[in-house]
């Protein structure tokens, strides 16, 4: 038992944040599932720019696509589904062994499709029939046109990973669109046990907004409060999911089969140095949950994290709120914070994934010559 295995103890499940050539080697992921507890993979076009452009890991299948005449998307395309194919076949045991609940892999949809809903639709289509794995996530992001995105996604059957979550209202619409979907799904006769979701709600980055507007304030009570936001944004969020998942309209769901969108805890690698590097795993541990690592926080945690961590619960929920109309007391503008960070969020995946196919592109030019 490792110190890992005290988290998922508590009934959350870790999932690394990366995905790599390397990693998918006999000895990577397997490794991180057996001496880890590691139950799932997710990847953004951030990741796949470290693995792809700043390695050779890839070079070989760059070659061949190269020598077939393949543009830029569709080297893409074919070295992001092998990955992905890949990773849900080394998977599939955890998949299986959790009766279809847990050991998933996340794919996303251009980030350039954000504000576009038909788009985003056609292109999570796109991917659920390219990689055709039962323990695959289509990454759709919580924008105003990706929630509708979302109802309809899984009111086709199609399993999600709603990403880019930041705000507690935001969060309650990519509930509500998930049990509408459900309910869509339900009505034509569809198994809703084959559907699956998360729901990515994003953590450091908003310690990182809100600790600078503090700083700005420069109160002794603003000052305060530094280093506190993430974390109760994120314990008041799952206030709301334990009210959402439950009830009269849950239940008619649940007793036909239907499976929780659980709460995934994301961007939990800490920014500021000042913190301690385990702190988002440390206060987040609760049941019904997933949070997302990259290795080196798996490393940090395994080396010095606490190996009985304690879950949160209702008391804790409360002193969330609380901490969060502290926070509006000194002048943070809740609404103003989660707007930036969305938009951030939103435009920093789409200059990732602009540079991703700028170096394939280069790449392949150079290949070619």
């Amino acid at each position: 038992m490792s110190n890992i295995h005290g988290v998922v103890a508590q009934g959350q499940s870790i999932w690394m944040d990366e995905i790599s050539r390397q990693l998918l080697e006999p000895d990577g992921l397997a490794a991180l599932v057996d001496g880890a507890g590691v139950t799932g993979v997710t990847s953004n076009p951030t990741i796949f720019a470290n693995s792809i452009v700043r390695s050779t890991d890839y070079d070989e299948a760059m070659r061949e696509l190269v020598g077939r005449n393949a543009d830029t998307i569709e080297i893409y395309t074919a070295l992001v589904t092998r990955d992905i194919r890949d990773a849900c076949d080394a998977l599939n045991p955890v998949w299986r062994d959790a009766g279809g609940a847990d050991g998933f892999v996340s794919v996303e949809v251009s980030p350039l499709l954000a504000n576009e809903t038909e788009a985003t639709i056609q292109e999570a289509r796109d991917w659920w029939k390219r990689v055709d794995r039962p323990n695959l996530l289509i990454k759709v992001p919580a924008t105003p046109a990706g929630i509708q995105a979302v109802q309809k996604l899984i009111g086709e059957g199609i399993s999600l990973n709603v990403t880019l979550i930041f705000s507690l209202e935001r969060y309650q619409q990519v509930m509500d669109a998930y049990l509408d979907g459900l309910e869509t799904y339900a009505q034509t006769g569809g198994a809703l046990s084959r559907i699956n979701s998360v729901a990515s709600f994003f953590i450091s980055r908003v310690d990182t907004e809100v600790d600078k507007r503090l700083g700005q304030i420069g109160t002794e009570q603003a000052v305060a409060l530094r280093g506190k936001a993430a974390i109760a944004n994120a314990r008041a969020a799952y206030g709301l999911f334990l009210e959402t998942f439950a009830g009269e309209r849950w239940e008619s769901l649940s007793s036909r089969g239907a499976r929780i969108q659980r709460p995934l805890w994301a961007s939990t690698s800490t920014k500021d140095p000042a913190y301690p590097d385990t702190m988002y795993i440390d206060e987040l541990v609760v049941a019904n949950t997933v949070n997302t690592v990259p290795v080196t926080t798996i490393e940090a945690y395994q080396d010095h994290g606490n190996p009985q961590p304690p879950a949160f619960g209702n008391a804790e929920i409360a002193e969330a709120g609380a901490t969060l109309e502290s926070l509006a007391a000194v002048g943070i503008d809740y609404d103003d914070v989660v707007q930036v960070l969305e938009d951030e969020g939103v435009e920093k995946f789409a200059v990732s994934y602009r540079e991703l196919l700028d170096s394939i592109d280069q790449k392949r030019v150079a290949l070619n010559g």
